[in-house]
């Protein structure tokens, strides 16, 4: 019986940080990738490795900090699947896919997309900063890093981002 509460405690707790932090999630992944269908794969993959490691995860300072380090991860490890996938089909067939972007207007799209041709970690930071509204000490606890290094990504993504948008203003008109 003591165990039975016990697991409906835990399990309260576990909806709880789900609900809390799925969005935050969602925005961040969403940031990265531009697509919604597949930041909802991976926020749901990130949380179910999380619901399975609960006991270990809650008792973390910042339980959300581990599942967005989960979701950036698997963000990573499908951009490089996805890379190879596509140098294969180049070799196979000499074609390319091109994904479209969804629900964000012209200019969000195009700041998306330059974000995401950053370097990773310069993506990841931006994404989590902007896209998840994440302090520069919370971006730093969820990559595992100084803050220091934080503000050297953001420093570099934010010239490198200027100067790809202000070419691409130029190219428009």
């Amino acid at each position: 019986m003591r165990s039975d509460v016990a697991r409906e405690h835990s399990l309260r707790d576990y909806d709880s940080f789900y609900r809390a932090e799925l969005p935050g999630v969602l925005g961040c992944l969403y940031s990265l990738t531009g697509s919604w269908p597949i930041s909802e794969d991976l926020a749901q993959e990130s949380f179910l490795r999380s619901y399975a490691r609960w006991p270990e995860v809650s008792n973390l300072d910042r339980p959300g900090a581990w599942v967005r380090r989960v979701a950036l991860n698997l963000a990573a490890s499908r951009f490089r699947r996805l890379a190879a996938e596509a140098r294969a089909l180049v070799r196979l067939s000499s074609r390319t896919t091109v994904a479209a972007a969804d629900r964000l207007d012209e200019d969000d799209e195009r700041f998306w997309a330059a974000v995401r041709s950053l370097p990773r970690r310069q993506g990841q930071v931006v994404a989590l900063h902007y896209g998840d509204d994440q302090s520069l000490a919370d971006v730093a606890e969820v990559l595992g890093c100084a803050e220091g290094t934080v503000k050297a990504h953001l420093h570099s993504a934010r010239k490198t981002l200027t100067a790809l948008l202000l070419a691409d203003q130029g190219a428009g008109q």
